[in-house]
C-alpha cells in the first residue's frame, strides 16, 4: 500500500475563476498542429535518430499536411544543425510548411540558431526558459524580474540578429516551461514582457506557447489556466496561443482538448505520444477525436497503419496493441456482447448514413483498416461475433437457434484450447460439426429421387465406419419430407424437421448451395442442426437431413435400438 501522500506531496492549487467559460464552449475546427517528433520526440529515444531517419519521418509529416514542424536543436547538435541546412539548401520545405528550431537563452546559441536558418523563407525561433518556484529557487537562484530582463535581454538580441536577414519572415516562439506549475501572474508577467520585446503585431507574428511541462493537476485546472492567460494577454489579436501538454498523469490528451475549449489556437505534440517521461500529448489521437465530432482535422491519417510503420521504423519504438485508433487490437470485439451489437450494426449501417455501429466510434475504412480482425473469437466470445466471421468470410448465415448451438461448441474449444479461433479454424469447426460425418455416423453417398402417389420416393445411400452400404428408403410430399421418412423407416422413430433453410454461397454458374435443416427425435432435448452443401441443392438438403440424424443420435438425444436387426434389411 502507498504511503499516505499528505505527508509528501502537496497538490497544486486549482485557479479561482468563478466566470470561467471554457465548460459551455465547442470545439468547431481545428488547431494548427504542430509536430515535435523530430526534436522533444528524438530527444526522448533510446537512440536518437540520424539525418536519414529524421529527413524520412520529416516527409512523412509533411505528406500528412503538417505545416509547422519542429526540426531540431541546432545550436545543441551538429547533427540537427546540418540536419536544418540540408532542409533549406536541398529546397525541401515546402512554400506552405514553416520549419521550427528551439533554443535556450544564451547569446552564442540564438546566434547559432538564426545561421542555421539562413535562407528559409519563413522561420519560428522557439525560446524557452523555466519559469516555476521550484525552478526559479533550486534550479536558476534567480527572482521573476532577472526572469523577466533575461528573456527582454535575449528577445532583442534575437530582434537585432533577424532584422539582417529580411528575405525570411521571421516569428517568434516564447514558451514560459513550466508554465502548469507556476503562478499564473508570473507567467503573465513574463510573457506580457516577451511580447512587448518582440513588438508582436501585424507584421511581427509571435506564438506564445503554455506548457505542462510535467503535468502536476487535472485537465480541468490546465484549462482555467488557459483561459485565465487568454483573457489578460497583451496584443492578443497578434498573438497565437499554442499549447504543449505532456502526459504525466496520462491525460494529455484531455489536456489539449479543454485548451482548444479555453482559447488555444495550436497544439504542439508527437505522433503517437512519444516524448520524455509519459510522453507529449499525442496528436493522431487528439487530430482523429476531433474527427469523430465531425470537426475535420486537416490531417490525413487515412492510412494509419503505414504512418504506425513508419514512426515504429524512425524511432525504433513499438506501438501498443491497444493505442487509441492505431494499435492492433483497437477495432477488435472479443467479447460475445460487443460482437453481437457489432454485427448487428454492421447490418444496420447504410452507405452514406452517419456512422452508427456499436462499439465502434470511427469506421475503420476511414484510417485504411479493413473488418477483418473487427470480431476475434476466444473463450469469451458470443453468437454474434461467430455469426459475423462465419458470414463475412464464407458466406453462411447461420439461423439464430443454430448460432446459439453452436457458439456453445467453439466456446468449449476455445476454453479447452485456451487461444484465440481464427477465421478459418471456426470455418473447420463448423465443416466438422455440420458437414462433415464422422466416427459412427452415416456418411452420405448418393440418392435417387423418383415420383410416387404421395409426392416423391427417395432412396439414400449411405456408408458407416466399414465401408459398408446401406439404403435408406421413404416417401413424402417432397424431397426433404421423403428424406425424413426414408431416416424415420431405419432408425424406427420419427424424425422431425422443424426448420429448413437455404443459401447461395457465391455467385454464378458454379456457386454452391448450402441447406441447414433443424430436426428433432421424440424423447430427445431440443434439436440439432445438420447441413449440406453441394452444387445441387436437393443433394444439399438431402445430406443436411442426414447430418441432422447423425448428430441426434451420436449425441445420444434419442432413444433409437442399437440393434442392426431394428432396421429393415436392406440391399448391399
Amino acid at each position: 500500500m502507498l504511503k499516505n501522500p499528505q505527508t509528501k506531496y502537496q497538490p497544486y492549487p486549482s485557479v479561482d475563476m468563478p466566470e470561467r467559460q471554457w465548460p459551455s464552449q465547442r470545439i468547431t475546427q481545428a488547431p494548427v498542429w504542430l509536430s515535435t517528433d523530430l526534436r522533444d520526440g528524438n530527444q526522448a529515444l533510446f537512440e536518437p535518430m540520424n539525418r536519414e531517419r529524421k529527413l524520412r519521418l520529416f516527409q512523412e509529416l509533411v505528406k500528412l499536411g503538417f505545416k509547422e514542424i519542429e526540426v531540431g536543436f541546432p545550436s545543441a547538435s551538429q547533427t540537427d544543425y546540418d540536419m536544418v541546412r540540408q532542409l533549406i539548401d536541398g529546397a525541401l520545405i515546402p512554400a506552405d510548411v514553416t520549419p521550427m528550431v528551439i533554443t535556450q537563452l544564451r547569446e552564442d546559441l540564438i546566434r547559432r540558431t538564426v545561421s542555421s536558418l539562413s535562407g528559409a523563407r519563413r522561420a519560428i525561433v522557439h525560446f524557452y526558459n523555466a519559469v516555476a518556484p521550484a525552478f526559479r529557487e533550486i534550479v536558476f537562484g534567480m527572482q521573476v524580474s532577472e526572469i523577466i530582463a533575461m528573456v527582454e535581454q535575449h528577445i532583442y538580441l534575437l530582434r537585432e540578429l533577424t532584422d539582417l536577414q529580411p528575405e525570411t519572415e521571421w516569428v517568434l516562439q516564447y514558451s514560459p516551461e513550466t508554465f502548469c506549475m507556476a503562478e499564473l501572474d508570473v507567467s503573465l508577467a513574463v510573457c506580457n514582457a516577451a511580447i512587448r520585446a518582440w513588438n508582436a503585431g501585424p507584421d511581427r507574428p509571435m506564438i506564445i506557447n503554455l506548457p505542462t511541462t510535467v503535468e502536476v493537476s487535472t485537465a480541468n485546472v490546465f484549462a482555467d489556466q488557459i483561459e485565465w492567460m487568454n483573457k489578460r494577454l497583451e496584443r492578443r489579436e497578434h498573438i497565437v496561443l499554442s499549447v504543449h501538454p505532456h502526459n504525466d498523469r496520462g491525460t494529455g490528451v484531455a489536456c489539449a482538448e479543454q485548451a482548444l475549449l479555453a482559447g488555444a489556437q495550436r497544439v504542439e505534440g508527437c505522433l503517437f505520444g512519444n516524448g520524455e517521461r509519459s510522453g507529449n500529448v499525442d496528436l493522431v489521437t487528439v487530430a482523429l477525436n476531433l474527427y469523430t465530432q465531425g470537426v475535420a482535422p486537416g490531417l490525413d491519417f487515412s492510412d494509419i497503419a503505414a504512418v504506425a510503420r513508419i514512426a515504429e521504423e524512425c524511432t525504433a519504438l513499438p506501438i501498443h496493441p491497444r493505442h487509441p485508433y492505431v494499435g492492433d487490437l483497437v477495432f477488435t470485439a472479443f467479447s460475445g456482447s460487443h460482437q453481437d451489437a457489432i454485427a448487428k450494426g454492421f447490418a444496420a449501417q447504410k452507405p452514406g448514413a452517419l456512422w452508427r455501429v456499436p462499439y465502434l466510434p470511427i469506421d475503420p475504412k476511414d484510417l485504411g483498416r479493413t473488418y477483418d480482425s473487427i470480431v476475434r473469437v476466444n473463450s469469451q466470445s458470443g453468437k454474434g461475433g461467430i455469426s459475423y466471421l462465419l458470414q463475412r468470410d464464407h458466406g453462411v448465415l447461420m439461423p439464430r437457434r443454430m448460432q446459439v448451438e453452436f457458439s456453445a461448441i467453439v466456446q468449449k474449444l476455445a476454453d479447452s484450447s485456451e487461444t484465440e479461433l481464427a477465421s478459418e479454424a471456426l470455418w473447420q469447426l463448423f465443416e466438422h460439426t455440420y458437414l462433415h460425418a464422422t466416427a459412427g455416423q452415416w456418411r452420405y453417398v448418393r440418392h435417387q429421387l423418383s415420383e410416387h402417389a404421395q409426392g416423391a420416393h427417395i432412396l439414400i445411400e449411405v456408408t458407416d465406419d466399414n465401408g459398408r452400404q446401406s439404403s435408406l428408403q421413404g416417401s413424402g410430399n417432397g424431397p426433404m419430407d421423403a428424406a425424413a421418412a426414408a431416416i424415420s423407416a431405419a432408425l424406427a422413430q420419427p424424425l422431425r424437421i422443424d426448420h429448413y433453410e437455404e443459401r447461395s454461397l457465391g455467385a454464378g454458374a458454379g456457386a454452391s448451395a448450402l441447406a441447414i435443416v433443424e430436426a428433432a427425435l421424440p424423447g430427445a432435448a431440443g434439436t440439432r442442426f445438420g447441413a449440406g452443401m453441394h452444387a445441387n441443392l436437393v443433394t444439399a438438403s438431402v445430406q443436411a437431413v442426414v447430418m441432422a440424424a447423425n448428430r441426434l443420435m451420436q449425441e445420444g438425444a434419442a432413444q433409437f435400438s442399437s440393434s442392426e436387426q431394428s432396421r429393415p434389411a436392406c440391399a448391399a
